[in-house]
C-alpha cells in the first residue's frame, strides 16, 4: 500500500516530482488505513480521532495514548497541506545545524523566543525590527529548518514578491490570504470555510510576515479577522484571541516604508505639520533617537515610549 503513497499525493497536489521521507509515507498509509482495509478496530479507531478533533481535542489529551499526527490523517485530498510537509526532514535538520550556530546573541533571542512560543502554544506575536543586511531573512530561514523538521506547517509570506522569493516556500501576503486589493475598517478576506487553505490555516504552526510595515493596517487586521474566525470552531476561545492562537512573527524595517514617511496632502497647513512633524519622529524613533518614558527595563524587559499627541 506504503508504494502507492507517492504517486496518489504527486496527482493530488500536481506535483509529479513529489519526494517525502519514509516516515511521512507510512504516516500516510496509514492514515488511509481505514479507506482500504474491513478492520473495523481500525476504523472505529480513525472514527474516534474524527470526532475528538471536531471537538477541539486529539489524542495528544490523553498522555499515555500513542497517536498519529493529525496533518497526515486530515489532508488526504489537500494538495496545500502535502506541499507544506513535503520537505525532506533529514535536510531541514542539518540546515538548521549549519545556520543555528552562525547566528549571533540578538538572532538567538529572536529565534528561541518565537520556537518557544510555538511549542508551549503561547500564540505570541512577535516584531523584529532591523534595517535592511542584518539577518532578519537568515532567522527566518532558520526558523523554517527547525520547525519544518518537525513536521510543523509554517507559512513564510511578504508584504512584497521580491522579498517572498527569499523564503522556501514564500508567497505574498495578497496571494496567500487572499487579501483584497482596496481595503478598509470594514475588509475581510475571502476564504470560503470548505476550501483547502482553510484547512491549512488550522493546521499552521507559525506565521513568518516579512516586511509587514510595507502593509496597510487594514491588510493585517482583515488577516486577523479571518483566522479568528477559522479557529472559532475548533475553539471558540479562539474567537478572541489575535490570530487566532497562531504565533506570528512580523519583521520590516520603518526606515524602508516611503507611505509612512511621506507627509499626506490635508485640509490645512496645521495637519500638513502635524504629520510631518510624526514622519519625522517615526525616523527617529527607528534610528534609536528617542528615548523612553522609563530609566529601566521591568520584569520582562520592556522599556516604555510615548507617541506624540
Amino acid at each position: 500500500m506504503s508504494d502507492d503513497i507517492l504517486l496518489v499525493k504527486g496527482k493530488k497536489c500536481q506535483n509529479g516530482n513529489l519526494q517525502l521521507p519514509d516516515g511521512d509515507i507510512q504516516n500516510f498509509a496509514l492514515a488511509d488505513l481505514p479507506k482500504n482495509t474491513s478492520n473495523n478496530v481500525i476504523y472505529v479507531l480513525a472514527t474516534i480521532i474524527k470526532l475528538l478533533n471536531d471537538i477541539g481535542k486529539s489524542l495528544k489529551d490523553f498522555p499515555r495514548m500513542s497517536y498519529l499526527p493529525e496533518v497526515f490523517l486530515y489532508n488526504n485530498g489537500n494538495g496545500l497541506i502535502i506541499d507544506e510537509t513535503g520537505y525532506d526532514i533529514e535536510k531541514m535538520r542539518k540546515q538548521h545545524d549549519a545556520n543555528y550556530i552562525k547566528l549571533n546573541k540578538e538572532q538567538k533571542e529572536v529565534y528561541e523566543s518565537v520556537v518557544e512560543s510555538v511549542n508551549s502554544n503561547k500564540d505570541e506575536q512577535f516584531f523584529v525590527y532591523e534595517s535592511g543586511g542584518c539577518g532578519k531573512i537568515f532567522v527566518w530561514k532558520t526558523l523554517l529548518c527547525r520547525l519544518r523538521s518537525e513536521h510543523k506547517i509554517i507559512l513564510p509570506v511578504a508584504s512584497s514578491g521580491i522579498a517572498a522569493i527569499f523564503l522556501d516556500g514564500g508567497r505574498t501576503a495578497h496571494s496567500r490570504f487572499h487579501i483584497p486589493i482596496i481595503l478598509d475598517q470594514c475588509s475581510v478576506v475571502e476564504i470560503k470555510h470548505s476550501s483547502n487553505l482553510v484547512e491549512l490555516l488550522q493546521n499552521t504552526s507559525l506565521i513568518i510576515w516579512d516586511e509587514a510595515s510595507m502593509q496597510h493596517r487594514h491588510g493585517i487586521e482583515s488577516v486577523d479577522k479571518c483566522l479568528r474566525d477559522i479557529m472559532g470552531p475548533i475553539d471558540p476561545s479562539r474567537l478572541s484571541r489575535l490570530f487566532g492562537e497562531i504565533t506570528v512573527v512580523f519583521g520590516g524595517d520603518y526606515r524602508q516604508t516611503l507611505s509612512n514617511m511621506r507627509p499626506h496632502s490635508g485640509n490645512s497647513a496645521e495637519h500638513n505639520k502635524i504629520i510631518a512633524y510624526f514622519a519625522k519622529w517615526q525616523l527617529a524613533f527607528g534610528d534609536r533617537k528617542v528615548h523612553s518614558i522609563t530609566e529601566n527595563p521591568g520584569d520582562d524587559g520592556l522599556l516604555d515610549f510615548e507617541i506624540p499627541k
